[in-house]
């Protein structure tokens, strides 16, 4: 930690399902910063019980991050240390979060990474395609430019992550054949907890295969890249 007398912002990912996949550090900085800033307080909160953790929490998303962001910032240049959290995983990544990563910045105060859980890596390590290039995505546009996106994407020659709704992916996985053409590919689920699985084959067959599923939980989609064939 630093001096009393230096505010800073840390950012600290956590558990995308098994709580034991928190790290010490992340344990130690929740437990010793004055404020916890959290995407979804009630989710961090079943956290910090787990861990026997009692600091302060206050409520950061995408509907009060500009009142939220002013006020934290006061808040570390007058000397508080702070910890962003998201719901799971690493703060930033396809949520609101980095806003006030950019805010703290901004006003000359320190940002420090605590790493930890994520579940576009641990879904693209076990997906069997090559890990040693990548493009993260995140979540497609839902209209307007995904038809776009998807033509730019097909012509990547590195493995294409992206993260998806249940209730989307059996579209998304049609979509993607449509413009890729049938390529390898891999869905990992619900990553780290009790019901953790991973479909691997052609986009076709995994298509094939689920027809009418109802899928539930949280989705990586990772897709082939257009050379990956030679590698």
């Amino acid at each position: 930690m630093t001096e009393r007398d230096k505010g800073r912002l840390f950012v600290v990912s956590t558990p995308i399902g098994n709580l034991k996949d928190f790290t010490f550090r992340g344990v130690e900085t929740l437990g010793e910063v004055d404020c916890i800033a959290a995407e979804d307080t009630r989710r961090t909160r079943i956290l910090l019980n787990h861990y026997n953790l009692k600091t302060p929490l206050s409520s950061y998303n995408s509907y009060n991050k500009i009142p939220k962001g002013q006020s934290f910032v006061r808040r570390m240049e007058q000397g508080d240390r702070i910890a962003l959290v998201s719901d799971a995983g690493t703060p930033g990544v396809s949520d609101p979060l980095y806003h006030l990563v950019k805010a703290t910045l901004e006003a000359g105060i320190e940002v420090e990474s605590i790493p930890g859980a994520s579940a576009l890596l641990s879904g693209l390590v076990v997906s069997g395609l090559p890990t040693d290039r990548f493009l993260f995505e995140g979540f497609l546009p839902r209209k307007k430019g995904r038809s776009t996106r998807l033509k730019w994407l097909a012509t990547q020659p590195c493995s294409i992550v992206f993260f998806e709704s249940p209730h989307r992916i059996g579209k998304t996985l049609a979509n993607i054949l449509e413009v890729f053409g049938n390529r390898q590919a891999a869905i990992a689920r619900e990553m780290t907890k009790l019901h953790e699985e991973v479909n691997r084959g052609t986009l076709e067959e995994l298509i094939e295969t689920h027809e009418g599923r109802k899928w539930k939980g949280e989705i990586t989609l990772i897709v082939a890249g257009i050379d990956a064939r030679d590698r």
